[in-house]
């Protein structure tokens, strides 16, 4: 690939600044759910492997017209192929480990790995990898950690998850290698309001990286 042409997972993660992280309880919720924030500008959608509703979720919500589906909370390859079958579009993990990475980049799927040291990213870059979701981004030390940790890394760019809001998203995507960040705050759980969460995904795309 030509230095000067971004990455397939890097091309996802500019889609929009905000990630939405989706835990689906019912499969009745995805359609609406999906259509409401491809609605208000947030196209890119991570449907989290933590109900037994995800992987159904994953293939209905990809009907969506400018939907981007792909599966999150990826931790073993078993979850990867479930994930794929169901028509994920790109992969997101907690963590990194060689087997799972291996099985991913050995089929040129768009991948976010989770890091939360140095040691995981360097796993990553040996696997290939330049682009890594800080997670848990807020109780691993905020954004003195990620710069702190991304100072030795200047090639690899980053989408921090887990703390992250319309308050502090900003100073998060202030930051040179953060391309996104994801958040749940879009979709809040239950029934979904679509009204309410395209409006919360019009304020959510309009931040400014």
């Amino acid at each position: 690939m030509n230095a000067a042409t971004p990455a397939p997972i890097e091309k996802i993660m500019l889609t929009a600044p905000v990630i939405p992280v989706l835990v689906i309880e019912d499969v009745a919720h995805a359609l609406p759910l999906a259509k409401a924030l491809v609605a208000g500008g947030l196209k890119v959608l991570e449907v989290t492997l933590r109900t037994p509703a995800a992987l159904e979720a994953i293939a209905i919500m990809k009907q969506v017209e400018g939907a981007i589906v792909g599966a999150g909370t990826v931790t073993n390859e078993a979850e990867y192929r479930a994930a794929m079958d169901a028509g994920s579009e790109f992969i997101v993990s907690p963590g990194l480990t060689e087997k799972l990475g291996t099985a991913v980049m050995a089929d040129n799927t768009p991948f976010l790995p989770g890091i939360a040291n140095a040691g995981d990213i360097m796993l990553g870059m040996d696997l290939g990898l330049r682009h890594f979701k800080f997670f848990p981004a807020v109780a691993n030390g905020g954004i003195p950690a990620l710069k702190a940790l991304a100072a030795p890394f200047g090639q690899c760019k980053f989408c921090p998850t887990g703390g992250i809001s319309l308050q502090n998203a900003p100073e998060w995507l202030a930051i040179d290698p953060v391309l996104c960040v994801g958040g749940s705050w879009v979709a809040p759980k239950g029934e979904p309001d679509p009204a309410h969460i395209e409006t919360l995904a019009r304020e959510a795309s309009g931040l400014a990286r």
